[in-house]
């Protein structure tokens, strides 16, 4: 177990005042963060490896992966793993030996023009569900405490399109990272719906930054919405380190399986981080069920055979 902070030390006169001093220690613990060279995913690494872990940056791009590592104090390693093509997220899982405590699924694109992966998906949907999907579901018999996913406050105008999630002749740069961000929550859902059927200890949970300034909000292709986003950062946003601790929190309190966490403050957007609602679509067990389904058949991809994980509680 990666955690030592109890629920009951999790609040503070209503609001948690949870800070990166209450990581426990993590020496002998291995992570995986995806999308680990910047933004929030380099925040989320140089935290996990200060306390101790060993860090894998799972990466698209190999040589910004090694610099960012080098800018980590602590134990790191680079992997490449390009989420828009299952070819490599099948690679990256077929290499993987031992045991994996933590799985950050932190990677994403947001706000881009209209794009496929390698297999043909719409990339925001593609790259920010399916791959995470696919790479969860690979490297879960090695998983021995929890997957984290992270997702957005956007999920709450989100819906999924069954009949079409590449959104084919009517695509729209919100409406797909809506869509992106509700599938993480409804497979945040149904994936601990099977770990507690499988009788396994590992624990899925939830995050979102609320708004941080990344590198996500400048690729919109548009002029005038990259300049309202740059303009947003450097009014509104928090920095990627407060953007990173809801990621942080979850990924080491004390928590229940199926958490979702983020900032306390200005409408969730900053603050502290806190466990926090999400909409009610995110909480329909069958959308989850439904969503599941259809990833399975896009990906080719299922819960392990038998729910057998490393995490499988003791007879």
């Amino acid at each position: 177990m990666l955690s030592l902070t109890p629920l009951w030390a999790l609040t503070t006169f209503g609001v948690m005042e949870w800070n990166t001093t209450m990581i426990p220690d993590l020496h002998g613990k291995t992570a995986v963060v995806t999308g680990a060279n910047s933004g929030l995913g380099i925040a989320t690494t140089q935290a996990l490896a200060r306390a101790g872990a060993h860090v894998v940056l799972a990466v698209r791009d190999v040589a910004r992966g090694e610099a960012a590592a080098a800018t980590v104090d602590g134990s790191t390693e680079v992997r490449r793993l390009d989420l828009a093509d299952l070819g490599s997220v099948r690679e990256f899982a077929d290499r993987w030996q031992g045991e994996l405590d933590l799985l950050v699924n932190n990677a994403g694109v947001m706000a881009i023009p209209e794009a496929r992966t390698k297999d043909g998906f719409e990339l925001q949907f593609g790259t920010n569900h399916l791959g995470h999907f696919a790479l969860t579901n690979l490297l879960l018999p090695h998983i021995t405490d929890r997957v984290v996913t992270v997702s957005s406050n956007l999920h709450r105008s989100g819906r999924i399109h069954f009949d079409d999630p590449n959104l084919t002749g009517r695509y729209n740069t919100n409406v797909a990272y809506s869509q992106s961000k509700l599938a993480n929550l409804l497979f945040t859902l149904e994936l601990q719906r099977r770990l507690t059927a499988s009788g396994s200890q590992v624990r899925s949970l939830a995050a979102h930054p609320g708004y941080a300034a990344t590198n996500l909000q400048g690729r919109t292709g548009n002029r005038v919405l990259n300049a309202f986003h740059s303009a947003g950062n450097r009014l509104v946003a928090q920095d990627n380190s407060a953007g990173a601790l809801p990621t942080l929190f979850v990924a080491t309190a004390e928590l229940p399986g199926g958490s979702y966490a983020g900032p306390s403050r200005f409408r969730g957007l900053r603050g502290v981080p806190t466990l926090c609602g999400r909409s009610t679509d995110a909480s329909d067990p069958e959308l989850a069920r439904r969503l599941w389904d259809l990833s399975e058949e896009l990906t080719g991809v299922a819960y392990p055979a038998g729910g057998y994980v490393a995490g499988r509680a003791s007879p």
